[in-house]
């Protein structure tokens, strides 16, 4: 054991014992006077410790098995002090600390001193400042030391935040680029499920109770998610926030202005619905930001970009056009209908709000409601009409020439909106993968195509390709028709195949539905599909795997079938008689 820091707090150590050995004129003795004098003051003990060298026991392990002992004990009351609460207590740790602290550079008590530190809720300055400069001290520190430390050091916060959020990003990518993938889908874990996620509870873990670390995460979201727009800086940031909400930590949710909101989503997303109780606090909510207060808007807009709350909003809201067309209803008319469009905008709108600094609510085109989802609904109307027409006997059915009207190319305040505003593209894609899930192939003829032209090129975004690839694979026997296989591919994923993550999302789907394509489509994709010289590594590993897949397909059906034995030329010979 080093004596490093013994001399500090009046015990003999190293320096001492060399200054002994250097100066006296018998070192054996003076060893042995040292020995004495700084072992274990218990008489009885002395003649045992001629047994243990007969028994060839090592002093310094005796020794050592000793001070682990003692120690560990020593700990365990120092852990048991911690637990009280009261002035007496921090006193007792102070003056602890105070004793002990000289001797944390030596490794067998430093676990001691850790204990201390731990169990402080304020550790003075002098001793911070230590254990930062030292990279072995700092690193041995436990959690609720290292937040003293982060509160006031941004930069190494940051660097210890910076290795989560990037599992983080990378765990929800590795979800959406899964090509074996088809059960436990992107928007499958409830809201509960996902915050249990380890880099969400890592990152409650090392913020604790303490409100200022809380916010530097926050301005670390807010900081990547305008740099990269990267969505699930979003998720983290609505995650976050209900993982303390579910460990009560009242410091910090307290404060949040987005803290009733988000849980009153949640509450939503999880159930699946918005009911009227709830849409009434949800607007109560935003019609509550005063004048003063706007910047909240940032943080809220922010939790509405959330892809999973996106997703439920836009759901819910072609679920509730189809309530309304069964009822002959109008949209204007339905309180919660114009509400989940104005949060969808919101959230829509979330990276032009941060990155601009001005935090106004943006305005709902009136014209979404009055034009884009009546033309929307018309759609909805064909498909039912389509679908009962299908129902009916031969003989009842409509004529073909009804039926096609039913089946032209969607109106055209339906292709000018989603072009023009984000709103309606995203209910666009919604209704598109509606009637993908309904494997309704007139249906998504007729509106596949028109999302290549969607505003911002929001159809191309990770998460609706996602969700798109999962309803498509199930209609792989459409896919050996050659109209269908030109909506999909030509009309929609080639327009941008040249992007990586949309290359990446059409190896799954032919991954899986490659058996049924017509050879001529198959190998135009293949070659399509080949990565280029900037590709990433993961996207030539990928493409690598969906060749050799196709290719032990391809040689599976160019082997020769097996023969009958029916069918052999030797059943055609006569058996030989029987010899008598």
């Amino acid at each position: 054991m080093s004596g490093f820091g013994l001399e500090e707090i009046g015990i003999p150590g190293g320096v001492y014992l060399k200054e002994s050995l250097t100066h006296c004129t018998d070192p054996l003795k003076a060893i042995e006077e040292f020995q004495v004098e700084n072992g274990i003051l218990l008489p009885s003990l002395r003649p045992m410790l001629h047994l243990l060298d007969l028994h060839g026991v090592k002093r310094l392990d005796f020794h050592n098995s000793i001070m682990e002992e003692l120690r560990d004990k020593l700990i365990a009351q120092i852990s048991e002090l911690g637990k009280r609460e009261g002035r007496e207590r921090d006193r007792k740790l102070k003056e602890l600390l105070t004793k002990s602290f000289p001797v944390i550079k030596i490794k067998a008590l430093r676990p001691v001193v850790m204990c201390i530190l731990k169990h402080m809720s304020h550790v003075e300055d002098k001793y911070l400042k230590i254990l930062v400069r030292d990279k072995e001290l700092y690193e041995a520190c436990d959690t609720e030391v290292k937040r003293q430390i982060w509160k006031d050091s941004q930069a190494l916060f940051g660097d210890e935040v910076s290795p989560l959020l990037t599992g983080y990003i990378t765990s929800k990518e590795d979800t959406l680029f899964n090509v074996e993938n088809l059960n436990n889908l992107f928007f499958s874990p409830s809201p509960k499920a996902r915050r249990q996620g380890e880099m969400v509870q890592k990152l409650v873990h090392m913020i604790g109770k303490n409100v200022k670390l809380y916010d530097m995460v926050l301005q670390f979201l807010r900081t990547l998610f305008l740099r990269t727009r990267f969505i699930h800086y979003c998720s983290l940031r609505a995650e976050l926030l209900m993982a303390l909400h579910d460990k009560e930590v009242h410091d910090i949710i307290a404060v949040d202005p987005c803290h009733k909101f988000t849980w009153c989503l949640d509450a939503c997303i999880r159930e699946g619905k918005v009911d009227a109780k709830r849409s009434r606090e949800l607007q109560g909510f935003l019609d509550s930001i005063r004048r003063g207060q706007e910047q909240v808007l940032g943080d809220l807009s922010m939790i509405l970009c959330d892809p999973y709350a996106i997703n439920f909003l836009a759901n819910s809201v072609i679920r509730l056009l189809q309530h309304l067309m069964n009822n002959e209803a109008m949209p204007r008319e339905n309180a919660v209908l114009v509400l989940m469009l104005r949060m969808l905008a919101l959230g829509l709108h979330s990276w032009d709000m941060i990155e601009s600094q001005v935090f106004r609510e943006p305005k709902l085109d009136p014209q979404i409601v009055t034009k884009f989802l009546p033309a929307l609904v018309s759609l909805m109307v064909d498909d039912d009409v389509r679908r009962l027409n299908a129902k009916l006997p031969p003989d009842e059915r409509e004529s073909a020439i009804t039926i096609i009207e039913h089946s032209g190319p969607p109106p055209d305040a339906y292709q000018a909106y989603l072009q023009e505003s984000s709103v309606a593209c995203v209910l666009a894609m919604y209704y598109t993968l509606h009637t993908a899930t309904r494997k309704d192939k007139t249906a998504l003829m007729r509106v596949l195509g028109t999302l290549a032209t969607c505003h911002q090129d929001r159809a191309f975004q990770d998460t609706f390709l996602h969700s798109l690839v999962a309803a498509l694979i199930p209609m792989a026997d459409d896919f050996s028709t050659e109209d269908f296989c030109t909506v999909v591919f030509d009309e929609f994923f080639f327009t941008n195949i040249s992007r990586e993550n949309v290359m990446r999302h059409v190896m799954k789907l032919v991954w899986y539905i490659h058996p049924k394509l017509p050879p001529a489509r198959l190998d135009t994709l293949m070659k399509a599909l080949q990565p280029g010289p900037h590709s990433s590594e993961s996207s030539q590993n990928l493409y690598d795997k969906f060749q050799n897949r196709v290719q032990e397909f391809q040689d599976g059906q160019n082997q020769p079938a097996p023969l009958n034995e029916m069918d052999s030329p030797l059943m055609a010979v006569p058996t030989p008689a029987p010899i008598q």
